[in-house]
């Protein structure tokens, strides 16, 4: 274990100081954030624009205006006029983004409050008056003078509450309220950004691998460290290289999400659930790079892998196939099946606990458990692979040679 560890830190300074690892370090976060801006810039020009709203208020009903303005998150500024309404015409020619209404108790009698608006005006103000109906309305049935009991069902009013046959409760069941969606989706895309960051520098390993091998460094590597320990320090080696790409992209990403969304980000990220799904990841990482250093020893050369090595090193990005009927579907055969073949499980298993409102824990253990295994299999297996394919030169191992290696 000492010398495997000799192995990772060797992997670990050599790559931080690769310029090219470094660049790609800082410049995808860097990327992110870029896009993000620009977003933001083009998106919210017109969000910055408020609505000066003057209302002449005959019916002393103006703070209570105010206040479902306040109550609605209308963006105006609402600010009291004497002008009449055949005072207005100049007002509106000159002004951008003006409203006035004019709140008479005639119009209140008739049920037609009169607005004028500028000829360029927040394009969603004619929905957003209709929010004053309603405290207009109470004004009105308060003038009516009517009984308290006659009060409470007239306010009250009749609603049609739609509920599907999904969402059908038995009688004496009290209904859920609906949670925020980013409760489950920020621990999900968490574990998600974990694992696609960590495979995807795993994939370095098999570079690192034939590249050795081409510059028959692995001979000298080897006459130090068992073939064993060079596989195991090549693997926690680039793991560590993932999790550091991680912690920068997160460094960047993280304070800027919490900044543009009106959310509690870190609150919902510090959760039990997103250690279940951080260990799915991490050990997502550890079979996909049991696969990798394994093949990456069966290669003589990068540039000359064959449709074999090229057909695994596809093998992380299965579950992407199937994302469609995992996410439509989360408890359907698909998704279920799919949770259990080691290829698809990480991903496909993280899909589904971020979408799920109650977690299977029955299949959650059996697809750990047989990810566990395939774990142990794949690493075994990798490791008579490796041993053998280190030292050959000149061509790359065929399916049959590689077949023989295992069964030796």
């Amino acid at each position: 274990m000492r010398n495997s560890m000799k192995v990772a830190r060797w992997e670990i300074k050599r790559n931080i100081k690769n310029k090219s690892f470094i660049i790609g370090l800082f410049l995808t976060p860097l990327l992110i954030l870029g896009f993000g801006f620009l977003g933001s810039l083009f998106g919210s020009e017109d969000e910055t624009q408020s609505t000066t709203v003057f209302i002449n208020d005959q019916l002393n009903v103006l703070d209570t205006i105010t206040e479902s303005a306040d109550q609605f998150n209308l963006d105006w500024d609402i600010l009291p006029t004497d002008l009449k309404e055949d005072e207005i015409k100049d007002e509106l020619e000159n002004n951008e983004d003006t409203a006035y209404i004019f709140l008479t108790k005639e119009a209140l009698d008739n049920g037609v409050i009169p607005v004028y608006t500028t000829d360029e005006i927040d394009s969603g103000f004619s929905a957003k008056v209709q929010l004053l109906a309603a405290p207009l309305q109470q004004t009105r049935i308060a003038s009516l003078n009517l009984s308290e009991e006659q009060l409470k069902v007239i306010s009250n009013g009749v609603v049609f509450e739609e509920t599907a046959a999904e969402d059908y409760q038995a009688s004496g069941e009290q209904s859920v309220e609906a949670e925020d969606p980013l409760v489950k989706l920020v621990p999900g895309i968490f574990a998600g950004v974990i694992l696609f960051a960590i495979v995807v520098t795993g994939m370095m390993i098999f570079q690192s691998a034939s590249l050795e091998k081409k510059d028959k460094i692995a001979e000298i590597i080897l006459s130090s460290v068992t073939p064993s320990e060079l596989m195991q320090g090549k693997i926690v080696g680039y793991f560590v290289l993932g999790i550091i790409q991680v912690a920068v992209l997160l460094a960047f990403v993280v304070p800027y999400a919490v900044i543009k969304i009106d959310e509690p980000v870190l609150e919902y990220l510090f959760v039990p659930e997103t250690l279940l799904l951080v260990l799915i990841a991490v050990l997502g990482y550890l079979l996909f790079a049991a696969i990798f250093v394994g093949i990456g020893a069966t290669m003589s050369d990068m540039t000359t892998s064959g449709n074999f090595q090229g057909l695994v090193m596809m093998l992380p990005f299965l579950s992407f196939a199937i994302i469609g009927p995992v996410l439509s579907d989360p408890s359907g055969i698909v998704a279920k099946v799919a949770s259990y073949i080691p290829f698809t499980s990480p991903g496909v298993l993280i899909m589904r606990l971020t979408v799920l409102e109650d977690w299977p824990l029955l299949e959650i253990g059996i697809a750990l458990v047989v990810l566990v295994l395939s774990i142990f299999l794949f690493m075994k297996l990798a490791g008579k692979i490796f041993k053998v394919g280190i030292l050959m030169y000149g061509k790359n191992a065929t399916p049959g040679e590689t077949w023989k290696w295992i069964r030796s």
